[in-house]
């Protein structure tokens, strides 16, 4: 009898460990800044995922994949259709922090033996982040023209890579483009490049085919309004600029971007420790793992400083982050388009490219140095760029310098 009951005490204590654990979950949760409601909704969600844990006698002993997703299943067949997604959502907070808090030790994953395909992929993706110095976000657009052209030319598995030929890749290409419009479809000859740059390099073919490989032929832009004016820039500033959290973050994102000309990714990458307030100076993590000291304008530091003070929560290293709990940094450059789409919205402006992104401001900061007098050199400095052939394209705006190389029309020289 004694010790049926010693066994039992064991039991609960085992099973214990999930309440105490749960308890601390929703304390954190209030912590993080969560309204009443959301914390009510939490709290509901985990008593019932407490509830069917206990009702199968489980414990922290007997856990598996498997009994987590029957009691998971439990949960949401509960809940009406409406509130299941968010129901979900709450339930993998919930496993995410008991499996981070040593509560829940949960099984890992059954190793899959990688294919040829699998190992290709991984150590062309080594190269490219090595060797071409590329982010992971070009990383992932890189890799599905590797697969199509090996499904293409073998199918599941690579074959033979030596048995490709100049016309494989020619039809592969001519297929690829043909009809292509977007900017990304026509970048598959640069893709296609540096796949073959690859297999050349890893000793997988005894041939670079990379530099027979052609461009595809694009007709210049003849419309030179790719840009705002500076009157223009202000209004699209003050659009934005409110006394509220969400006012002085977008307002810091927009006038970074004006006065330093940085690019989306650019904007969510700087972290706290990246602006050096003595100095003046800001470190921008920039395309291939470059890295740059900039000067911090006095007005951009007054409004990095409000959101800092005034806007800014949670405890991310992240400079940028979002106004609601729990204040997480964001994962892509895409908050950048929202708040310049919202931007433009209320200051009624109309974009002056068919793809509105943080790039029109990067323009526009280069065609006001251009016209303020800073020459082609200053501004590839400005907007770090690693090739001066970047920074040529601005040329073509600068309407003033280029009056001075056209010639006189023949009638003004007295012929007829």
């Amino acid at each position: 009898m004694e010790h049926q009951q010693s066994s039992g005490r064991r039991r609960r204590r085992k099973r214990g460990w999930l309440r105490s654990h749960s308890e601390a979950f929703l304390a954190r949760l209030g912590d993080q800044g969560y309204r009443l409601s959301t914390v009510r909704h939490y709290e509901r969600v985990v008593e019932c995922f407490c509830a069917e844990f206990t009702s199968r006698k489980l414990h922290a002993g007997n856990v598996c994949e498997r009994s987590i997703a029957r009691v998971q299943e439990a949960v949401l067949q509960a809940e009406v259709p409406s509130s299941r997604r968010w129901t979900k959502h709450c339930l993998s907070r919930l496993l995410d922090y008991l499996a981070a808090d040593g509560g829940l030790v949960r099984e890992p994953p059954v190793a899959v033996p990688a294919s040829a395909m699998d190992i290709l992929k991984e150590e062309y993706a080594v190269w490219l982040r090595r060797e071409r110095g590329l982010s992971e976000a070009t990383v992932r657009r890189y890799l599905p023209c590797l697969e199509r052209f090996m499904a293409s030319q073998f199918g599941n598995e690579p074959g033979d890579l030596n048995s490709i030929a100049l016309s494989d890749v020619l039809a592969f290409l001519y297929r690829g483009t043909a009809g292509a419009q977007s900017r990304r479809d026509l970048q598959l000859p640069l893709h296609l490049r540096n796949l073959f740059r690859f297999l050349f390099w890893s000793g997988r073919i005894r041939h670079d085919l990379s530099d027979s490989i052609p461009a595809i032929a694009r007709p210049k832009a003849t419309n030179l309004k790719r840009h705002l004016d500076a009157g223009e820039v202000h209004r699209l500033l003050e659009a934005v600029r409110t006394d509220d959290a969400i006012g002085r973050r977008d307002y810091a994102i927009l006038l970074l971007s004006a006065r330093l000309g940085l690019r989306a990714q650019e904007l969510v990458a700087i972290q706290l420790e990246d602006l050096d307030w003595r100095a003046g100076e800001i470190l921008i993590r920039g395309k291939g793992l470059q890295r740059d000291r900039m000067p911090l304008p006095v007005d951009v530091g007054e409004a990095v400083a409000a959101w800092l003070r005034d806007g800014r929560a949670g405890d991310s290293r992240a400079l940028f982050v979002s106004v609601r709990p729990p204040f997480r940094p964001f994962k892509s450059g895409q908050i950048v388009n929202k708040v310049l789409c919202k931007a433009f919205q209320k200051a009624g402006l109309h974009s002056p490219q068919r793809r509105l992104g943080a790039h029109v401001l990067r323009h526009s900061l280069a065609v006001d140095l251009l016209r303020a007098g800073a020459s082609l050199g200053e501004v590839g400095d400005v907007l770090r760029h690693r090739s001066h052939a970047s920074t040529t394209t601005y040329a073509r705006h600068d309407l003033e310098a280029l009056r001075s190389l056209a010639r006189n029309w023949p009638a003004a020289e007295g012929i007829a």
